[in-house]
């Protein structure tokens, strides 16, 4: 299986960073910011890189939410998503990479 991080951002105003989905699958729907774990990465690391590549927000701590392992929860082949939780006080999202947009959507 292939492994992904995914981050789960929580601002002070009880609001989810999420972003627009650039490219398929799903392309433009809403998904947690985060991509595939590169060789030699950790996934805490995967994690806060793909958050910055895609929103330009910067998580700190990490908690573990779950790890989501599914074999047909991703049409492009069996995906193990580790997801982490990070609370921020604010931050400006910025869409980038393969985010097509960045939303703070409230709870």
């Amino acid at each position: 299986p292939a492994l992904a991080a995914d981050c789960v951002v929580v601002d002070a105003q009880d609001r989810v960073l999420l972003i627009r989905r650039k490219n398929e699958p799903f392309k433009g729907s809403y998904a947690l910011p985060g991509g595939f774990v590169d060789f030699g990465e950790s996934v805490e690391d995967a994690c806060r890189r793909e958050l910055m590549e895609e929103t330009g927000v910067k998580a700190r701590k990490l908690t573990l939410v779950g790890v989501y392992s599914n074999p047909g929860r991703d049409p492009r082949g069996h995906t193990c998503s580790v997801v982490f939780l990070t609370r921020v006080a604010r931050a400006k999202a910025t869409a980038g990479d393969d985010a097509a947009a960045a939303e703070w959507v409230p709870l």
